[in-house]
């Protein structure tokens, strides 16, 4: 079963690139993202750390920021929104809803009581003072 699926996410990709506007299958729910498709970027200078997360179209009540020494985890609630009225029908939806998550280590442990995160368009910003101890600590987006 599982070449089956291989094979057809084959033949997707090949009929989208030789015709992208023509092939739309019906479809609803793809699976949720990897992990690895929350971009961050992360800066350093002598004081601190800067990270910045894409994190489009979460609300930042749904976002869940963890420390713990130079441990980082970001967690994020996704909801699907759905807006169908009685004459269209849908084609193929994107949207999902699930958590998604990623963490990462830093070289240095974090000032937790110290540090701050910051969402606005689609971007959790995370500055994170570097340290040399402290407890775990859940950060609130600002």
């Amino acid at each position: 079963m599982n070449s089956l699926m291989m094979r057809s996410s084959l033949l997707d990709d090949i009929f989208r690139d030789v015709s992208p506007g023509f092939y739309v299958t019906p479809l609803h729910g793809d699976p949720l993202p990897e992990p690895v498709q929350i971009k961050i970027d992360v800066k350093e200078n002598d004081l601190a750390y800067t990270v910045h997360a894409e994190l489009p179209g979460v609300s930042k009540e749904n976002i869940h920021v963890s420390l713990h020494g130079g441990s980082v985890l970001l967690r994020a609630e996704v909801t699907q929104h759905d807006v169908q009225t009685r004459d269209d029908k849908v084609l193929r939806s994107e949207r999902y809803f699930g958590s998604i998550t990623r963490s990462f280590q830093l070289p240095l442990e974090i000032d937790s009581s110290q540090a701050r995160a910051r969402y606005g368009n689609g971007v959790l910003t995370l500055t994170l003072p570097k340290s040399h101890g402290g407890a775990a600590q859940q950060l609130k987006v600002e």
